[in-house]
């Protein structure tokens, strides 16, 4: 999945600390590929840039491998290959939303798809494997602060219980078969190429381009909103700490409203919101708030950037890569 949005900046800070990176990425149009594709240009940038410093070939470093990780040919003779030791599966069908109009398609890529790679890393030794949850397990929890000893067996949406089945099967295979696996619980994760289908990318796209934004519910919505730097670090510090079997909660440690986050989008772009107002969408949760003391005690984890100062560096990437007015192309 490192075509994506989390998956791009993760195996790019890998390769930066001279990491051999084997990407498989099916490259599906939930958002426009062509954001995938440039996300695939840069990380082979960096590993020329790597292979340049270290006198080294890109393909020392960077391999990349266009399917479906459902693909079982495909993904054993990647592993009989390259014998990778750490696995990372970021891969997913994601939004809440959307997995509500197809919720099968989502089983299949959640569900089986982290099915298949928990049995590839357990046929080929693999000493650690990472797998990307959601804050969306929670549901409609209404403690303060999101924990991992919460009873997560309620979710709302047919995306959260992709995910929370993830964590289930993740254990089955740790007990099972002695496999180190991290499940991470992602929280609202925003900054520079992201997810063109999230709230925060297009608050800022629309907000920069004068264009109208929607706005669900009242605003008074809260979110845990993380920016990608701090998720990045959580994630490689998971990576290189095999933890048994683990479920960690990545994000800020404290809410932000919706219409704060406006707000603060509004100060950074240098313009006012065009806002109409939606009722709330099936499937929203009314807040979420990261408990993250489990990822400090095992991971040395600890979120370094506020909300305003994401905000401000996820505006600045945008004028600088769409231009100031936001129309220029990417």
């Amino acid at each position: 999945g490192a075509a994506g949005f989390i998956g791009s900046h993760v195996a790019n800070a890998l390769l930066e600390r001279g990491d051999e990176v084997i990407i498989v990425d099916e490259m599906n149009d939930y958002y426009d590929v062509k954001v995938k594709e440039g996300n695939l240009n840069l990380l082979h940038e960096k590993a020329k840039e790597m292979a340049h410093k270290h006198s080294k070939k890109e393909e020392d470093y960077l391999k990349f491998y266009r399917g479906d990780i459902n693909n079982q040919t495909l993904m054993k003779a990647i592993f009989e290959d390259h014998k990778p030791h750490w696995v990372c599966h970021l891969a997913a069908r994601a939004g809440v939303r959307p997995s509500i109009i197809d919720p099968l398609l989502y089983v299949r890529a959640n569900v089986q798809g982290t099915a298949n790679m928990l049995e590839y890393s357990r046929e080929y030794n693999v000493t650690n494997v990472v797998v990307a949850s959601s804050s969306s397990v929670y549901g409609e929890s209404e403690s303060t602060y999101f924990s991992e000893a919460e009873d997560v067996n309620e979710p709302v949406s047919p995306y959260a219980s992709t995910k929370r089945s993830g964590e289930i099967m993740s254990y089955t295979y740790h007990k099972l078969y002695a496999l180190n696996i991290t499940n991470l619980r992602f929280f609202t994760v925003y900054g520079p190429r992201g997810r063109p289908d999230m709230a925060p990318y297009k608050f800022v796209d629309r907000i920069t381009r004068g264009v109208e934004i929607q706005k669900f519910g009242d605003g008074t919505t809260s979110r845990d909103y993380t920016y990608i730097d701090d998720i990045v670090d959580g994630v490689v510090r998971s990576i290189d700490r095999p933890y048994g079997y683990q479920i960690v909660n990545l994000g800020k440690g404290s809410g932000t409203k919706l219409n704060e986050f406006i707000s603060l989008i509004e100060k950074h772009v240098g313009r006012k919101a065009r806002i109409k107002l939606m009722p709330a969408q099936m499937g929203d949760v009314p807040f979420t708030n990261a408990d993250v003391s489990k990822a400090n005690r095992l991971l040395g984890y600890s979120s370094k950037v506020n909300v305003e100062e994401g905000i401000r560096r996820t505006v600045g990437w945008f004028k600088e890569t769409f231009g100031e007015d936001g129309m220029g192309t990417a």
